[in-house]
């Protein structure tokens, strides 16, 4: 777009990181062939291709009053000028955040809008070899085929091979490295919300409906025992987090007012213990930066995708860690063989009739639980305030899917257990994991490596704290796994993780992970209060 705009000031240049942001000057934009205007009071975000020049104008915001000094705030510093203008952001071509704030007297003013701070963000979008979904989902179907169809061949090089590395930890990483390499985005698919809205629950009903009742009542009290202490590990592994790396580097785990580390590491302990509800309820009530708070999406992010990475492994040798522990999985055991027998028993071979009965029966309760869940969520919000996790839509997506498995399983129905319901929901489930997989940010991890590593100190605790009460009740490494996950990864991959063990225990994962998200702020707020006593 070219434009043309006069009556505009100097101010010199605010950074310069491959970018440059300046108060903008009519002789320099007269010389300008190629800008992109953004009115800031319309637009508070903006995604480009390529390297753009950007004039951001915030004039429009109008100030309720008279100000004295505008200060722009980039990259954790502050520049202040006598008055607000627009900002040309030269050779766009990096993601970035900034605020401006307004102060008259010495004291902040709020825009017309009420806001104290106006905020803008860019997102630089690198395009990938494959854009469209169509292409990107046969992509990832194609990766999926190619995983199975290795890992059950009998060659000795894939023997092998996937005794090393688990194929459902394939299924998860080979779209991350695909995704790092360009050849698909996260920034560009929408397969994930697909996958998560619609995929998800299908599959918690699906993998539910041939459930054994008597089976999971008889895996005890173990299961609670592991996700409470899994909770506990989270709630103090943030302040030991803190108290250790502040031996190394207190000015990574310090700060002040909003942008201390402890704020920020209390939206990471909202998300690890309930859900992303959790993590915004967590946001608000500590008021963190937000110029800051990315960090530490990426160490929930990076640091909770390693963990299920080592989960996904370590189900894979279930049987060494639990001789390790000394575990009776004798429970989980009978469980599986019970499911088995019944599915042996009721085997047959499907007709075109029982899977449109199966899509029929899974999808009507999909869409119930969307319309009732909808519903619960805005009549909660209203009553328990819209950042409760009773509020949010998802918690109850997850529910009344699980629910509605449950009571399919008291039906006529279960007889659909024997035409393949469960494998039908396992294809779900592995096209989610692929999905999770894509949005796994493997090159972040060295963009962080401080908070990184206090990531990995904190998840770190938080497993050693289970292994210890997991070696004291001799619980077997599934409740290890999935009491961890159903807090860290919640109802998202709560289930993948327990159905890596076997797909009759998927709604387990689920279950545990909608307690999870009932106590994520309360723990939340134990952690975060811990960690505000220890920062330095």
């Amino acid at each position: 777009m070219k434009n043309s705009l006069f009556g505009l000031f100097l101010f010199p240049a605010l950074f310069s990181f491959g970018q440059q942001l300046k108060w903008a000057d009519s002789l320099e934009l007269s010389k300008l062939d190629d800008f992109l205007y953004v009115n800031a009071s319309v637009e508070q975000k903006i995604s480009l291709e390529e390297s753009t020049t950007l004039l951001i104008d915030f004039s429009l915001r109008d100030a309720t009053l008279p100000i004295d000094s505008a200060s722009v705030i980039y990259n954790g510093k502050r520049i202040t000028s006598e008055r607000l203008m627009p900002l040309l952001i030269l050779g766009a071509d990096e993601s970035f955040d900034f605020q401006i704030e307004l102060y008259k007297d010495g004291k902040v003013l709020s825009f017309s809008n009420g806001e104290e701070r106006a905020s803008f963000e860019v997102t630089r979008l690198h395009k990938p070899v494959f854009v469209n979904d169509e292409i990107v989902l046969g992509v990832l179907l194609l990766v999926l085929a190619f995983i199975f169809y290795t890992s059950h061949k009998k060659s000795k090089f894939w023997t092998k091979f996937y005794t090393i590395v688990p194929a459902l930890l394939l299924c998860y990483l080979v779209p991350a490295i695909l995704d790092m390499l360009g050849l698909i985005s996260k920034e560009y698919s929408d397969l994930y919300p697909m996958a998560r809205d619609y995929l998800l629950p299908a599959a918690l009903i699906l993998m539910t409906v041939g459930i054994d009742f008597k089976g999971i009542i008889n895996l005890g009290p173990k299961a609670l025992i592991m996700f409470f202490t899994a909770t506990v590990g989270v709630i103090i592994g943030g302040p030991i987090a803190i108290l250790v790396y502040s031996m190394i580097d207190p000015t990574v785990v310090g700060g002040e007012g909003y942008e201390a580390t402890w704020r920020g590491m209390a939206t990471i302990a909202g998300s690890w213990i309930g859900g992303g509800a959790n993590q915004n309820a967590m946001f608000e009530t500590y008021r963190y930066a937000p110029e800051l708070y990315g960090r530490m999406i990426v160490v929930d992010v990076v640091v909770a995708n390693i963990w299920m990475a080592i989960l996904l492994f370590g189900a894979a040798r279930s049987a060494a860690i639990d001789r390790w522990l000394k575990a009776d999985s004798s429970s989980i055991e009978n469980l599986k063989e019970r499911v088995m027998e019944y599915q042996q028993s009721n085997a047959r071979i499907p007709t075109l009739t029982d899977y449109m009965v199966i899509l029929g029966l899974t999808f009507s309760i999909v869409a119930i639980s969307h319309f009732a869940g909808n519903e619960l969520a805005v009549l909660l919000s209203d009553a328990l305030g819209k950042d409760s996790p009773f509020a949010s839509s998802f918690f109850w997506l997850v529910v009344l899917a699980t629910t509605g498995g449950l009571i399919l399983s008291l039906t006529k129905a279960r007889k659909y257990e024997g035409a393949g319901a469960s494998k039908l929901g396992s294809v779900f489930i592995y096209i989610l994991v692929a999905t999770i997989g894509m949005k796994m940010e493997l090159e972040e991890a060295v963009k962080q490596p401080q908070l990184i590593l206090v990531g990995i100190i904190w998840m770190t605790v938080h497993v050693i704290v289970l292994l210890i009460v997991a070696k004291l009740i001799k619980a077997p490494f599934f409740f290890v796994a999935v009491g961890s996950k159903a807090n860290i990864g919640g109802a998202a991959s709560a289930p993948i993780v327990a159905s890596a063990f076997h797909p009759s225990l998927a709604s387990v994962g689920a279950l545990l992970a909608v307690l999870g998200y009932a106590i994520g702020t309360y723990g939340g707020i134990v952690s975060a209060e811990l960690m505000r006593w220890v920062a330095p």
